[in-house]
């Protein structure tokens, strides 16, 4: 069964900004990751049809669970299905795993919405592959939200 989740954050910053926080590949390798994780883009593509491949690796106190590509890795490729600067982003994404449970396409719609105290960005995934909890997936989502805030409100 295919499961969805929806997270936001108003974050001090203009939409222009965070637009730029998630097409400048250094800077996601900064703030994507969650946790204590730590993240590598491979390669990085901006243009519709493009995209990017990313691994996210796993601190080395973590306990690993099933699905992952290797030992306290996962990596995963996202392909820009649209691309509006300083409004929308969305992604088709797909981990690199030979466990079922964790195969196939996740979208990731990323809006950003000007507020009154600067903007609030929105990720909306839908298709997330069964064996990830919802759960996990806000929880991710709002660490990284949290890092990317505190990203582009110090640069």
């Amino acid at each position: 069964m295919k499961q969805s989740t929806k997270n936001y954050r108003d974050i001090n910053a203009t939409p222009e900004k965070l637009y730029n926080a998630f097409t400048d590949p250094s800077a996601l390798e900064i703030w994507q990751a969650p946790g204590d994780m730590t993240a590598k883009i491979h390669h990085f593509d901006l243009r519709v049809g493009g995209g990017y491949e990313m691994s996210l690796f796993y601190p080395d106190k973590a306990t690993i669970h099933a699905g992952k590509t290797a030992d306290k890795e996962d990596r995963y490729t996202a392909r820009f299905i649209e691309l509006i600067p300083n409004r929308k982003i969305v992604e088709a994404v797909q981990f690199n795993t030979t466990d079922p449970d964790f195969a196939g396409e996740m979208m990731i719609e990323i809006t950003f919405e000007p507020v009154e105290m600067g903007t609030r960005v929105t990720f909306l995934f839908t298709g997330i592959p069964a064996g990830i909890k919802p759960a996990d997936n806000e929880a991710g989502t709002i660490s990284s939200l949290e890092k990317l805030a505190k990203y582009v409100e110090t640069n």
